[in-house]
């Protein structure tokens, strides 16, 4: 592995977030529900998270102020609409200004619309097993579409697979992939079909560049069961994957590597090293995660849109991310398509269950939200100023 790494400048440098982990207090929506329910699977609710409904300004700043010239946020569906056909002005016009305050900061926001939660009452309804989801999505992206008018860069749907593994959020978390069902086959062929409806309507500004993102495992074959690996790996992974083929662009998203075996997923050993989700610490993922992601989607251009690490030591996180982006760059070496890389996460948030696992390139106090910058985000930052990423 090198010592110096050299990006070009118009590559994109930036950080992730998703609306439910960090805004506080999404009632309308089902994880909300959830969360709440008399007899909960779940750690701990996310009441008011990082409060960044509030404070996106000061987030949006820190990035900028940090040199990093991407945001990627979510608009949640929940607040847009909260109950069947009611469609909140107000709401969009917050979402609207998140975009103006990104455009007053020198960056580029990356608007995603659909990031895990959904709606109470389309839960109540089936969730994406209703057989009209796909014209309620529709009819969320048209109300939408009237603030994106100068948005480039819109994810349609976060991780599909991740959706249809957990059932639309019903079953599992998003950090427990190994120990998930399969995918729901139902729900896997209405995401698709409201990806491509999604990506219909957008295309209505051709401005806009869409895509949707996959959580990719850099799956592993144990000796012996490269078959076994393919036809798990296909409905998980590379079904979506083959659904993005000449879409403008593929979200990659990759923490870990995941072996396969005759009877499945094999446990982590014992003695590796992890990370706060349980996962191995397992840097080169990402520079698998694209190589495979390249071939399936027929050489769509790739954003990195999440990458990160679970941890309390910054140092660590530094070190795995060079590692990361290491294999990124080397992917690139080889011709491949990458058109940025998005860390996750800006901030410290709710994983989907529990506060626990620290993936931001800042904190925050519980008490007063007032928000600490890691070395992490000064580090990544600089890399983005100057292009060069180094030890």
């Amino acid at each position: 592995m090198k010592e110096q790494y050299e990006f070009p400048p118009e590559f994109i440098w930036g950080a992730s977030t998703a609306a439910h982990q960090i805004e506080g207090n999404n009632v309308a929506s089902d994880w909300w529900a959830r969360e709440h329910a008399e007899r909960t699977d779940l750690n701990e609710p996310s009441g008011d998270a990082a409060d960044s409904y509030h404070r996106y300004g000061e987030d949006i700043r820190m990035l900028a102020d940090a040199g990093l010239r991407m945001y990627r946020f979510s608009v949640e569906w929940a607040r847009i609409e909260p109950a069947e056909g009611c469609f909140s002005k107000a709401q969009l016009l917050h979402y609207r200004h998140m975009i103006d305050v990104c455009h007053q900061n020198g960056v580029e926001p990356m608007v995603t619309l659909n990031h895990m939660t959904l709606p109470q009452w389309l839960a109540a309804k089936g969730g994406w097993l209703n057989a009209d989801a796909v014209d309620y999505f529709a009819r969320y992206v048209r109300y939408v579409m009237t603030i994106l008018h100068d948005v480039t860069w819109v994810c349609t749907i976060n991780e599909p697979n991740m959706v249809a593994l957990t059932r639309g959020g019903t079953e599992g978390s998003d950090f427990a992939a190994a120990s998930l069902p399969a995918p729901d086959p139902d729900i896997s062929v209405t995401l698709v079909e409201a990806h491509r409806k999604a990506r219909e309507i957008l295309s209505g500004n051709p401005r806009i560049k869409s895509g949707w993102t996959i959580a990719c495992q850099a799956f592993h074959a144990m000796p012996g069961c490269e078959r076994e690996m393919e036809e798990y790996q296909y409905p998980r992974e590379d079904y979506f994957t083959e659904a993005a083929a000449g879409d403008d662009f593929i979200g990659v998203q990759a923490y870990l590597r995941t072996f396969i075996g005759k009877e499945g997923p094999v446990p982590v050993p014992e003695d590796a090293e992890r990370t706060l989700t349980g996962w191995e610490y397992f840097p080169p993922a990402l520079g698998i995660a694209i190589r495979h992601t390249w071939d399936v989607a027929g050489h769509t251009p790739i954003i990195v849109t999440e990458n990160g690490i679970a941890t309390a030591d910054d140092r660590q996180r530094i070190d795995y991310t060079f590692d990361a982006i290491a294999g990124m760059h080397d992917a690139m070496d080889d011709g491949i398509d990458v058109r940025g890389y998005l860390h996750w996460s800006l901030l410290d948030n709710y994983e989907w269950g529990s506060f626990a696992p620290t993936f931001g390139l800042a904190s925050w106090d519980k008490d007063t939200f007032e928000r600490h910058p890691k070395p992490s985000l000064d580090w990544l930052g600089s890399i983005a100023r100057t292009g060069i990423m180094s030890r």
